[in-house]
């Protein structure tokens, strides 16, 4: 351990008191200078120690050096509760702790100020302190109020949320032709101490979909189109027909209205109405038809139609809106046959060899992603029983004041009052999500960091024939792990994963069966 205190030339005990601000990187600036370095010019105090000269006992320095701290910090800076986990700190400052620096910032200014008339390093101290030490004075007096507020804070350590906000002071106290002891408030909000809700009382729903015969039909459908070949028929004559049209508005009347939004959009013939169907089955490549917009699909499928031809959500005039449809091309995806080749191009290195393996391949899939998604649904109900059954109080009025004045603009009383449930929530989340973390020293190493960027990538590429040689791997990654965004954001990922996965080891669950429709409509209906 290095000493933290020495006995100088002249029989005095030194202690060099350093707030380690690095931590502290938001912490407000309390100055007006350009150039700031709080806390790098140690606050030195002295104690006589004539007896220990020559002493072996370096011990003795150290009890008396931390003695020396704890009384100093003391008797500058004042503690007390001023409401709900709300403490105003006043430190404490004499002539003594920013006069010495303040005449050597004027000598230093003298050495290096360009005047005219003046060779450098010529000007007379008096001039510089005309000129520049009324401001001088200001930062030097606000930099020894804020090294002794975070070597406080270093020191002490007390459990706060964000930083110190400055009380109401009254800086046109500060007088260069008065120098005297001032005081300064700030008010710092506390975190709260909290037991955990106890999960081992609770009984979590654990959802169990099963892959029906629909399900795999659909998904082998899907991948027949996906593996399929285009072609263009001349008609209109399947309800998979992919149809490529020019929507142009017009009034009731078909006239092309002024300002008309004109788009070309592909639409499959069995997202329209059943009436539209049967109008548009027999049309061909250059064929039109008028139709009104909210008559021609159903709700869902309208609003996406609606919004990709310009109009915001919920527009009132799509209800009025009429299109001219001018078909450009018609296309119909020849499926896939279902044959050993297919097979595995979709499930390689599976050997799949007929059609019930590939759908005893597929059953698989649906299911694995089902109980995926019922796995992170019993994360949503741990997360909303710590979040509700979690008792925190907080410093309300210290965290408005926090959220108004915090960001690069103010935020006015409505703006606040209307964030501030949402972001209390994410802070109890937060505060409880720390404590699992610390209690169950849970952590990501390096290797898993590197290994779940390596999943992620192969992942991205999986689509791709990136060949067999994976040798710039290790490389890519190597630049991946230099990224502080892209470390953090897989940390917390990873962070969060082990944090869900460490509890729900912990409590009971019970199993229902569910539809996929019943577990989809489930999650739709589900508010944070």
């Amino acid at each position: 351990m290095p000493p933290i205190c020495n006995v100088d030339s002249n029989n005095n005990l030194v202690a060099d008191i350093k707030a380690d601000v690095a931590k502290l990187a938001d912490a407000p600036d309390l100055g007006s200078g350009a150039a700031r370095h709080v806390g790098s010019t140690p606050i030195i105090r002295t104690i006589k120690v004539d007896k220990f000269r020559g002493s072996r006992n370096f011990q003795a320095y150290q009890l008396i050096c931390l003695i020396a701290i704890q009384i100093f910090i003391m008797s500058t800076v004042a503690r007390e509760n001023i409401g709900l986990l709300t403490d105003k700190l006043t430190i404490k400052v004499s002539k003594e702790d920013y006069l010495p620096s303040f005449e050597k910032k004027l000598k230093e200014y003298s050495k290096t100020a360009n005047i005219p008339g003046f060779r450098k390093g010529m000007v007379p101290s008096g001039m510089i302190k005309k000129m520049y030490g009324a401001s001088i004075f200001n930062d030097e007096v606000l930099k020894s109020v804020e090294r002794k507020l975070y070597t406080y804070l270093n020191d002490e350590k007390p459990e706060i949320f964000g930083q110190p906000l400055p009380l109401e002071n009254d800086l046109t106290k500060i007088d260069i032709n008065s120098p005297a002891d001032y005081d300064f408030g700030f008010e710092i909000g506390l975190k709260p101490d909290f037991a955990l809700a106890d999960l081992s009382k609770e009984t979590l729903t654990s959802y169990v979909v099963e892959a029906t015969d629909a399900m795999i039909d659909e998904e082998v459908s899907r991948m027949q189109i996906k593996g399929g070949k285009m072609t263009h028929p001349e008609k209109i004559d399947n309800e998979e027909n992919v149809l490529n049209l020019l929507f142009t508005e017009v009034d009731k009347n078909g006239d092309t209205v002024e300002g008309a939004k004109i788009k070309e959009n592909s639409v499959i013939l069995k997202y329209f109405t059943k009436e539209l169907k049967k109008d548009l089955k027999g049309k061909a490549v250059g064929d039109i038809i008028t139709i009104k917009l909210d008559k021609s699909f159903e709700k869902e499928r309208l609003e996406l139609i609606a919004q990709d031809l310009g109009y915001e959500k919920n527009d009132s005039a799509i209800a009025n809106a009429y299109f001219k449809l001018e078909i450009v091309k018609i296309g119909l995806i020849e499926k896939r046959e279902l044959d050993e080749i297919f097979f595995n191009e979709v499930y390689p290195g599976k050997n799949i060899s007929n059609e019930a393996e590939f759908r005893a391949a597929i059953k698989e899939d649906i299911e694995k992603y089902w109980q995926s998604q019922t796995r992170n649904q019993i994360h949503d109900q741990i997360y909303h029983i710590l979040l509700d059954k979690t008792p925190m109080e907080f410093p309300e009025n210290f965290l408005k004041k926090w959220l108004r004045t915090s960001g690069e603009k103010p935020k006015t009383a409505d703006e606040v009052e209307a964030e501030f449930p949402t972001f209390s929530n994410q802070l109890k989340w937060t505060l409880i999500s720390d404590r699992i973390i610390k209690d169950n020293k849970l952590e990501v190493s390096e290797e898993e960091l590197r290994n779940y960027m390596k999943e992620e990538v192969m992942r991205y590429f999986g689509q791709m024939n990136i060949g067999e040689d994976l040798s710039w791997l290790d490389s890519y990654i190597d630049r991946m792990m230099k990224d502080e965004k892209q470390i953090d954001s897989t940390y917390r990922r990873l962070i969060t994963e082990k944090l869900f996965s460490f509890v729900e080891k912990g409590v009971k669950t019970k199993e229902k069966k569910i539809t996929a429709e019943e577990f989809t409509q489930l999650m739709h209906n589900h508010k944070h």
